[in-house]
């Protein structure tokens, strides 16, 4: 999928070049060498918030307080923690289509301040703008100075052409923001080989146009990455006023694959303004309970398996994906 960034970036070869150097190794006789046993864990994390009646993020559980389920089957949890201190992997995307660009630049100074408060030194984060294509505008690091300095480069990405482009979807704009894409690349090329915990932070409309790939295998590819997809619906009403097309804005997309992925959508407005988001998005990712089982299921034929994770307490509601693939693990 790398085809689909507007400039040509080795994927797998930066894959490769993240990996350590090996060293040389002496030569060892038989005698030296100790025979070892490998033996494979299938384990299966989700990372779950969870909140009181009133929305207020709850974390003060513990391991009693859940119960969880995979396929109707009851499982037992094996590893559980609060507040994590995992390492975290953020991927933020920046919708630059053509009804982004009054946003653009609150979007620039919101994002940096977010970076420089939730980063820690095992964190890292990349940074991806979509329009008519995606562009990785910085690779991982745990620079908060790197981040910025890519995200002085978010401008209008748009096929659309003439003095008032409008985010209107026509024949002759076959392509104008490709969400889906953008989320499937940063899954599948970004975050599968991550571990820790990996979120994939979306700033748009919630309007995809003219990806290649459909909506399903963009949460297949963050459900196999075991990443969490957060959605900042960001409405710029100026950009569909005069262009008919206003009442077809929705956020739909984004919370189908939040809530699939065990994430949520936040709402930017005059009274919810977009550094109050990136607050409370940072507060829910240092709030989440780290859970790990091993599934009483052990075929991975490559199915869907449904996870049914919850509290006792009936008036807590749990967020936390809904599934995974039961992928064998590469060789």
């Amino acid at each position: 999928m790398s085809t689909l960034l507007s400039r040509p970036l080795a994927f797998s070869l930066a894959l490769v070049m993240l990996l350590p150097t090996a060293r040389p190794q002496q030569q060892k006789t038989a005698d030296d060498i100790t025979p070892t046993i490998q033996v494979e864990v299938n384990l299966v994390n989700i990372l779950a918030s969870v909140r009181d009646k009133h929305g207020a993020l709850i974390a003060n559980l513990s391991k009693d307080d859940f119960t969880l389920s995979e396929d109707g089957q009851p499982q037992q949890i094996k590893y559980f923690a609060r507040e994590s201190d995992l390492p975290l992997t953020i991927g933020l995307l920046v919708d630059v289509s053509a009804s982004q660009a009054n946003l653009i630049d609150i979007e620039r100074d919101a994002a940096y301040q977010f970076f420089s408060q939730v980063l820690r030194k095992k964190d890292m984060a990349f940074l991806i703008s979509f329009g008519e294509d995606a562009e990785l505008l910085q690779d991982f690091t745990s620079s908060p100075h790197l981040l910025q300095a890519g995200l002085e480069h978010l401008k209008v990405n748009s096929g659309v052409s003439g003095p008032m482009p409008g985010p209107v979807p026509t024949i002759s704009q076959p392509r104008g923001t490709v969400l889906y894409d953008a989320v499937y690349l940063a899954a599948s090329d970004r975050l599968m080989h991550e571990v820790g915990r990996k979120v994939v932070v979306l700033i748009t409309d919630g309007i995809d146009q003219g990806s290649r790939l459909k909506i399903e295998e963009a949460v297949k590819a963050a459900q196999k990455a075991d990443a969490v997809v957060y959605g900042i619906y960001y409405v710029d009403p100026s950009a569909y006023y005069g262009h008919g097309y206003f009442g077809g804005v929705s956020d739909s997309a984004l919370k189908r694959m939040a809530e699939d992925t065990g994430g949520r959508v936040f709402h930017v407005s005059k009274k919810h303004p977009l550094p109050d988001v990136f607050r409370e998005l940072q507060d829910e990712m240092r709030s989440q309970y780290a859970i790990t089982y091993t599934p009483a299921h052990e075929e991975r034929d490559g199915g869907f398996r449904r996870i049914n994770l919850r509290t006792r307490d009936h008036n807590l509601k749990v967020q936390a994906r809904k599934g995974y693939y039961a992928t064998a693990p590469e060789k």
